[in-house]
């Protein structure tokens, strides 16, 4: 696409230099930079892709898009330059343009929340695939389309990779997609530009504040999926929002949207609502009933917020017109999602679950699945990232401890700060909960941690391994180091003495 073709009818541009050259690709990364490129300079959290110019020049980029003053840069003779107000904006714009607008081609499912992102949309996936679509799917874990995968490293790509996935995705013939919506992507304009056939709320609870300040702003990020639904729709159909009825938050995304609005619930009243479930480490099964009639439904799955997962992944499905004999089906057929209450097998006595939980809410969550669960005590083992939201710390710490028999403190990702700081804020929490030290200890390295747990577990007890779930590494101050929760535990457990296969299944999810 030509520079001129790109810019046509662009509001509030400043162009200098020619601009009937061949645009071949759009980035925000110097060094992933073609010749023919239009390089978005944008200001990260660490570095001003601004101070990169030359670099992209050198690479042979055809223009720069800028917000600063062209006079204070060092902007090579001849490159077009165009300047706007907002380049994290301005390069969803452009990307949009270059990719030929691909999610006008695409049903497209956007999930969002603090928490159950993850499972809501593997349950969607599996939901759509029992309907026979082939559907992309990006988040936390990975970015696939049917058996073809991409890479990925963040929950949300930066909008000219994502635009660039969704322009695959359509090139693979496929029916649609859904993609994790994280608060950070929507703050910062990751996703302008799609146009989203549902949004899925899951819950708002306490994360991300380093970044947003307060819940308020938290909620606001998130809002904004909700406001974008069916505004300038070219598509056909209308636009819906599933929101979960039994979030206090739900009435903030409702305010927010123009669009149809499905409530699901457990406690609450709702379009979609459980009239009866049981619950076991089996799985779960429920009567649900919906403006498509009553369904009844089985999963692997385990725990009570994933009867909530399960319900909004259900109401997608069922607005975009899948029959619900296929949601039955689907939501049976999903019996995996990496790092989700998986649970770890060598032949050991007793239970041994990894999970993602690195949240109070989420934390206190898989808690007290794991508590509902366990014939005897149950065992947890945790940390709190570095360089993230310091409050949350205590409260996870607290809930550790209100809700396990024993608590075993490590790091996490510990990243530039202090282990023994995180882990000092943690035990504030648990010494809140109780006193004396005789149900918790502190162990800074995670491998010892783990291995410290499952020496102590018995017969019938559940240890849970939380806050890594799917991760395959470990950052430290100095370097990233290979650390896989699920890997550490059959290590320890070899160790122990149990050296059996077990069938390795997932069988929860958050």
């Amino acid at each position: 696409m030509r520079l001129d073709q790109l810019l046509s009818g662009w509001a509030g541009a400043e162009v200098t230099g020619p601009t009937a050259v061949e645009i071949t690709g759009v980035g925000h990364d110097s060094r992933t930079v073609v010749p023919g490129s239009l390089f978005v300079c944008i200001r990260g959290f660490r570095q001003d892709g601004h101070a990169y110019i030359a670099d992209a020049a050198a690479r042979g980029a055809a223009a720069v898009m800028i917000e600063q003053d062209p006079a204070a840069l060092r902007i090579p003779a001849g490159m077009t330059v165009i300047r706007v107000a907002n380049t994290r904006l301005g390069l969803a714009a452009a990307a949009c343009r270059l990719f030929d607008n691909p999610s006008a081609s695409l049903r497209l499912i956007g999930v969002t929340g603090t928490n159950g992102k993850t499972t809501t949309a593997y349950l969607t996936e599996a939901i759509l695939a029992a309907a026979g679509h082939t559907v992309g799917l990006l988040g936390t874990i990975e970015y696939r389309c049917g058996t073809v995968t991409f890479p990925g490293e963040r929950t949300t790509p930066e909008s000219s990779d994502l635009q660039s996935l969704l322009a695959r995705m359509r090139d693979l013939h496929a029916w649609g997609a859904v993609m994790e919506v994280s608060s950070h992507s929507l703050a910062l304009s990751r996703v302008d530009g799609c146009e989203f056939d549902v949004g899925i709320f899951t819950n708002l609870t306490l994360d991300h504040l380093d970044f947003h300040g307060t819940m308020e702003a938290y909620a606001e990020a998130k809002a904004r999926l909700f406001r974008m639904l069916g505004v300038g729709r070219r598509k056909p159909g209308e636009a819906a929002a599933v929101l979960n009825a039994d979030d206090p938050w739900t009435p903030s995304m409702m305010q927010a949207t123009q669009a149809r609005v499905l409530r699901f619930g457990i406690s609450a009243e709702a379009d979609l609502r459980v009239r009866d479930m049981s619950l076991s480490l089996a799985g779960i099964r429920a009567t649900v009933t919906s403006p498509w009639g009553a369904m009844d439904f089985t999963s692997p799955l385990v725990g009570q917020h994933n009867v909530a997962n399960i319900l909004g992944a259900a109401a997608a499905a069922l607005h975009l017109g899948v029959d619900p004999e296929l949601v039955r089906a689907g939501i049976a057929n999903l019996r995996a999602v990496p790092g989700r209450f998986e649970k770890v097998e060598a032949g050991q006595p007793f239970g041994v679950v990894v999970d993602y939980a690195h949240t109070p809410d989420a934390l206190e969550r898989v808690l007290q699945t794991a508590r509902e669960s366990a014939q005897g005590q149950v065992i947890a083992v945790f940390g709190c990232g570095g360089d993230r939201d310091r409050g949350k710390r205590p409260l996870m710490g607290e809930a550790a401890a209100r809700l396990a028999d024993f608590v075993v403190v490590t790091s996490d990702n510990p990243r530039s700060e202090d282990p023994l700081a995180i882990l000092a804020e943690i035990e504030a929490g648990i010494k809140k909960a109780y006193s004396g030290s005789d149900r918790h200890v502190t162990i800074t390295d995670r491998r010892e941690a783990l291995g410290a747990a499952l020496a102590r577990a018995r017969a019938g007890d559940l240890v849970v391994i939380a806050g890594k779930g799917h991760e395959t590494y470990q950052v430290l101050r100095d370097r990233t180091i290979p650390f896989d929760d699920r890997v550490v535990a059959k290590e320890a457990l070899a160790t122990l003495g149990y050296a059996g296969q077990g069938p390795g299944v997932v069988s929860g999810g958050r």
